[in-house]
């Protein structure tokens, strides 16, 4: 008889330490999930307040702003959807993605581009141009002009890294009719999902500029 209490004792002790357990994975989970959710809103209201302080004025900014607005719409798509740490980490991307462009556009319109941004996951190791030139293909230059009137944050195309610059040809829009989602978002799960393998800041390029 003692025996068998004893059994269900340690029966009884087993099942709480589990139960236990498994709550604090739970309440770990939980803290991430909210964690994410509410760093992928804050960077995708801050989109939206630059959207509305900013106006198009015809200039070189315009495909810059559109762009933007785009990835406030994608960003806002997703965090409707999203319910998974991941989900929320690639609407924070566009969200990123989408101040980036800001950035661009406030340096067109003569504006101070305001604080620096988180790195995007998307553009890591792709550098900066530095120069006008010729790239992969296509023209580009560190700041807006009639030949470059689009701006990239930076990534790469076939494994090739394309710096954040103003290009020729808004060649990363296919990807985007595609339906595949935003490209930055696409990338960022690639690396998240460990496949991301085109190098590291000290990558072509670097942090600072491009060839």
């Amino acid at each position: 008889m003692m025996i068998l209490v004893l059994l269900l004792l340690m029966g009884a002790g087993v099942s709480l330490l589990l139960a236990r357990g498994r709550n604090g994975v739970t309440a770990r989970d939980d803290e991430a999930l909210a964690d994410a959710r509410a760093d992928a809103q804050r960077w995708y209201e801050r989109l939206g307040g630059q959207l509305v302080n900013l106006r198009d004025d015809g200039s070189s900014a315009r495909q810059a702003l559109v762009d933007a607005t785009e990835r406030h719409q994608a960003a806002g798509a997703q965090l409707a959807r999203a319910t998974t740490v991941t989900q929320f980490r690639l609407a924070r991307e566009s969200a990123l993605e989408g101040l980036a462009y800001v950035r661009a556009a406030r340096t067109a319109l003569g504006l101070d581009p305001g604080p620096e941004l988180p790195p995007l996951a998307a553009a890591q190791g792709a550098g900066r141009v530095a120069e006008e030139q010729d790239l992969n293909g296509y023209r580009v230059a560190p700041q807006a002009g009639p030949s470059t009137p689009y701006y990239y944050p930076g990534g790469y195309r076939n494994g090739r890294p394309m710096p954040a610059g103003w290009y020729s040809t808004p060649w990363w829009k296919t990807a985007l009719a595609a339906g595949a989602g935003t490209l930055g978002g696409m990338m960022l799960f690639d690396t998240l999902l460990g496949h991301h393998h085109h190098g590291g800041p000290g990558g072509p390029g670097g942090p600072g500029g491009f060839f």
